[in-house]
């Protein structure tokens, strides 16, 4: 049964202001990626969603389809953002079977709970090929089909269509530094960092390109590997200026925002999606109720109720 659009899209959007246009996804198979997905896919777009493991990216395919009838949602699994070629191959796919790559959402990423004292080079590298390595291949697999789409839809739209336009979803950890996230907020503060490069280099073609950087979002895999599962999310939602945590409706729709005629003139932009959290310090990681800083540092403690940052050996 399809989920309701009230969970992951807002009402106020028209029905087909995205009809024709196709969104190339990594990390489509996540919890957020997903959500964006399946909110453009329900305002008339098809959909090409990229991961590594084969079953779940063509399940959640498959799934993200049922939001509209009619819907074509390609699910290529097997296909690994720090593989330049695997991307490059994944993008001909999307644009033999769907026509176009209109949108881009880059995605693809990696976190855990690790202090520095206990965090590898592998373990920082292995987050920084995911996140900036990734984001950096996916811009070269989908920069000249997104300057194609920017040519066919003129930015100002004449008929409330665009294209052209990319975005990558980012963190709000490395404005102001957030324990045990050195390495995440290294990797952000690079995502963050391209898609300005991108926005000056290719602006003049067209093509749009903006940073959505969520704060903590309920019910997603990434606040299990960074919430200790013993906190009331709740108590934590007070914690936030405004009064809760974050859904994957608000996501979807700043997304929603930025690739519909209403995002036109907005460029090398960073979009924060918090409740303005990070202003109020933001959200610690891997921290139980009692945990206050620096006790928990000085201990070299962290919260034991976090996802495991270890992957499950590979089902491909």
């Amino acid at each position: 049964m399809p989920i309701p659009a009230s969970e992951y899209v807002s009402s106020v959007w028209k029905d087909g202001i995205f009809d024709g246009r196709v969104v190339f996804v990594t990390g489509g198979a996540g919890t957020i990626c997903s959500a964006q997905t399946r909110a453009l896919v329900h305002l008339g777009a098809n959909a090409c969603i990229i991961g590594r493991n084969v079953e779940k990216t063509e399940a959640t395919a498959a799934d993200i389809a049922t939001s509209r009838k009619g819907a074509k949602v390609i699910g290529i699994g097997g296909c690994d953002v720090r593989d330049p070629e695997s991307l490059q191959k994944a993008a001909e796919r999307c644009v033999k079977e769907l026509g176009a790559i209109d949108f881009v959402i880059a995605g693809a990423a990696g976190n855990f709970v690790a202090p520095i004292t206990s965090l590898s080079s592998k373990g920082f590298k292995t987050v920084m090929d995911i996140d900036v390595l990734g984001t950096y291949n996916t811009v070269k697999a989908t920069i000249p089909y997104l300057i194609e789409s920017a040519q066919r839809n003129p930015n100002p739209s004449t008929n409330g269509l665009a294209g052209g336009r990319i975005m990558y979803v980012s963190a709000t950890f490395h404005y102001a530094g957030m324990p045990m996230q050195a390495h995440v907020s290294a990797a952000k503060a690079s995502v963050d960092s391209i898609m300005a490069s991108v926005a000056l280099e290719f602006g003049p073609f067209g093509v749009t390109s903006n940073v959505i950087a969520p704060g903590g979002i309920a019910g997603t895999e990434g606040m299990e590997r960074l919430s200790s599962s013993q906190v009331d999310p709740k108590v934590y939602g007070r914690s936030i200026p405004s009064g809760r945590m974050g859904t994957v409706r608000d996501i979807a729709d700043a997304t929603v925002y930025l690739f519909s005629d209403a995002g036109n003139y907005v460029n090398g932009e960073i979009l924060v999606v918090d409740g303005a959290d990070w202003r109020n310090k933001g959200m610690g990681v891997g921290l139980d109720a009692d945990m206050k800083y620096p006790d928990y540092l000085l201990k070299g403690e962290f919260s034991k109720f976090v996802k495991s940052g270890r992957k499950e050996k590979s089902k491909l």
